[in-house]
């Protein structure tokens, strides 16, 4: 089969691999229909995420059908169609108790990262009945692409760990796919207002469309004096940084305001600078998580209800085939306005 595959530190291209076999009795082999990139995979290429090694297939989101099962998956059958969660959970550890599936002792964020993932024709997914969800009848198979990662991940990581709330001013720094699924998830407690910050005035101007109250173009180095400004000199209850890197996380200590959250979604390749000499009196709250997939079956129905229109976050369309010139384009999205790309087998 036709898989891409990491090489190493800035070295990647699709490779023919062996179809994926059954290893474990809760396994199920899962021919892909559709998936996606993410930011977390050009993280991977530049060589930031040390878990991940040469020779990996790379993904860890998308839909597909079944087409093999281990003995002890009795939930679905061969010819599903299927959800992937970009988490695999066995449900029954300690941390999978604990609704924390990302921490799971077999599973976790494995897909793509420690095992072969989704951007190839076939993918093993471990824990399946767990791990997998069915796709309803007359879902619109692209948005639920959407639900195996970036959704749950800007809900849980930015919206619920920042305990965005009726009439709370909340500021998302970065306005790319992340973050304005954090936008679009955020809407659903009725925040009275929503500040986006970014330095992309394409994307600010989606983020408009996407609900953002104000928007604030950071090029100028004078972001948390614009929030301030837009505050009443107060600051933002919630500052969710979306974006990993130092100077984002900075924006995101000068506009919170006493008593509020910081909520981390970014992946952060390098340090940053923690400013306790500034927010220890604050009362601030800093707050960290990789995404647990825990709120999908509750996003889904939302989705299906019409609250919420994931389509909305893809720009763009590509073949398998072609999957080389989807990196291309997402990776330098400022130039060609990609957010999500869908790539069709």
């Amino acid at each position: 089969m036709k898989a891409f595959v990491y090489r190493g530190p800035g070295r990647s291209g699709v490779e023919d691999r062996p179809r994926p076999e059954i290893e474990g009795p809760g396994d199920a082999i899962v021919k892909m229909v559709k998936t996606t990139l993410c930011g977390t995979d050009l993280h991977i290429l530049k060589g930031d995420v040390a878990t991940c090694a040469p020779g990996r297939i790379l993904g860890h989101e998308g839909i597909g059908t079944i087409a093999a099962l281990g003995p002890a998956v009795s939930t679905f059958h061969e010819g599903d169609r299927v959800l992937i969660s970009c988490i695999s959970s066995c449900g029954t550890c300690g941390y999978c108790r604990r609704g924390m599936y990302s921490h799971c002792t077999t599973g976790g964020w494995i897909l793509g990262n420690e095992i072969d993932g989704t951007q190839a024709e076939y993918v093993r997914i471990p824990h399946a009945e767990t791990s997998l969800y069915p796709i309803p009848k007359g879902a619109d198979e692209e948005a639920m692409v959407m639900l195996s990662d970036i959704l749950p991940t800007g809900f849980e990581c930015g919206v619920l760990n920042g305990k965005v709330a009726p009439g709370a001013r909340l500021a998302i720094v970065g306005a790319g796919p992340i973050g304005l699924a954090a936008l679009l998830t955020a809407q659903l407690y009725s925040p009275a207002e929503i500040i986006m910050i970014d330095l992309d005035d394409n994307r600010l101007a989606m983020a408009r469309t996407f609900g953002a109250t104000q928007t604030v173009n950071s090029t100028d180095g004078k972001a948390a004096a614009a929030v301030k400004a837009l505050t009443g000199g107060l600051g933002v209850d919630t500052a969710i940084e979306a974006v990993g890197i130092g100077a984002t996380f900075q924006l995101c200590q000068d506009i919170v305001s006493p008593g509020g959250v910081i909520a981390n979604i970014g992946v952060h390749g390098e340090k940053v600078d923690l400013h306790l000499e500034k927010l220890w009196s604050q009362n601030i709250t800093i707050t960290t998580r990789l995404v647990d997939a825990v709120t999908t079956p509750m996003l889904l129905k939302t989705m299906q209800s019409g609250k919420i229109d994931p389509t909305r976050l893809i720009t763009h369309h590509f073949t398998f085939d072609h999957i080389l010139d989807a990196y291309e384009t997402f990776a330098n999205a400022a130039r060609t306005k990609a957010l999500k790309v869908i790539i069709t087998a």
